[in-house]
């Protein structure tokens, strides 16, 4: 998706339902809770293997990427917008 954010432009309309993988880094004591309860309202009961988590090579940082099927793009625009607001997120891809 041609925008940098992972989220499709009004250009450029995505196929709905699809798989997406919304993946927050940053710094956060439990990134992967705040990420899944950020989630949790807009895409209920995703399993524990929806989620990976990495640690950046030095450990500074944390990546959680969540793999999600999306019905449209209002669900996806609410799901990047919950996990952008959590506290230690830097970037959302």
């Amino acid at each position: 998706m041609g925008n940098g954010t992972g989220q499709p432009t009004a250009e450029e309309p995505a196929d709905f339902p699809h798989l997406h993988h919304v993946k927050a880094i940053g710094r956060h004591d439990d990134l992967l809770g705040a990420v899944r309860t950020a989630i949790a309202p807009h895409a209920p009961g995703l399993p524990d293997s929806a989620f990976a988590v990495r640690s950046s090579r030095e450990g500074q940082y944390t990546s959680v990427t969540c793999s999600v099927t999306v019905g449209d793009i209002g669900q996806l625009r609410a799901i990047y917008a919950a996990v952008g607001e959590i506290q230690g997120v830097i970037l959302c891809l």
